[in-house]
């Protein structure tokens, strides 16, 4: 599957080999794929819908550090603030937790040394998967959509139906007489479009604008200003920076917002 080959190649080669015999022996175990966690001294997690998977493979420290050069492209300094944040958005739209000795100066963490474990958490694009949702969104007597918060525990596809909505809304729906919107997504962590070298990996629609790597409060405003969203979308609502943030663009000229929370 694309997505298993797109994490797979940050692995060095014996994790590399392990993990990719272990999905060719058995395809379902590939198919539910959710995480794969590496720890240092420890086996192997793979976290499917239903159960774990433990593979008997002692992940040393050096594999860890070449995990993580290859994540950062041999440059770490150069992702040095994202993992500050205790992860990285690679291509594709999959998110690697980080974790290890943090380094802290004014209460701020600078830096993340010895780095322990990594949780590779798998992006997957399910097309149409918002549909059953659609019709409580959508305001059709006003060709808009109502102000939606997405609700749920970790892991259930919050992103996944919000990244489908969004193409929907964007494209319309011919089948309810819907027409496009325009979108403005505020892609905080890079996992709604997945945007490599400026593209959006995932389809997001073709009325929608993309901005990434910025606080939601920085990105809406930017968006307002400069691209007219009638809809504005983010992921992960998670401060009161956020919530502030939404207010405001609530408040302002634009139609309507569509929000998607932790």
């Amino acid at each position: 599957m694309k997505e298993i080959e797109e994490v797979l190649r940050y692995f060095p080669s014996n994790l590399y080999h392990l993990l990719s015999d272990t999905f060719r022996q058995n395809k379902k175990i590939e198919e539910n794929l959710q995480e794969i966690r590496i720890r240092c001294n420890r086996p192997i997690i793979l976290k499917l819908r239903q159960v774990d998977i433990v593979i008997e493979y002692e992940v040393s420290q050096t594999e860890i550090g070449q995990t993580l050069e290859r994540l950062c492209n041999n440059s770490i300094y150069a992702y040095k603030n994202q993992i500050c944040e205790g992860f990285l958005t690679v291509k594709g739209g999959h998110r690697v937790g980080i974790t290890g000795t943090a380094v802290v100066e004014n209460e701020k963490v600078i830096n993340l040394k010895y780095v322990t474990s990594l949780n590779f958490r798998i992006a997957r694009e399910v097309l149409n998967c918002s549909n059953q949702i659609l019709n409580q969104i959508i305001d059709q007597k006003n060709n808009t959509i109502y102000t939606t918060l997405m609700v749920s525990p970790p892991g259930k596809g919050k992103t996944t139906i919000l990244r489908d909505a969004i193409r929907r809304i964007s494209d319309g729906i011919p089948e309810i007489d819907f027409k496009g919107k325009v979108c403005g997504v505020v892609d905080e962590r890079g996992e709604i479009a997945a945007m490599y070298q400026g593209v959006p990996q995932n389809d997001v629609g073709m009325r929608t604008d993309v901005i990434e790597n910025i606080s939601k409060a920085k990105g809406m405003k930017m968006l307002i200003r400069s691209m007219a969203p009638e809809i504005i979308a983010c992921d992960e609502i998670g401060s009161k920076e956020d919530v502030e943030a939404i207010r405001r663009s609530d408040s302002s000229w634009c139609q309507r917002d569509f929000y998607n929370a932790w």
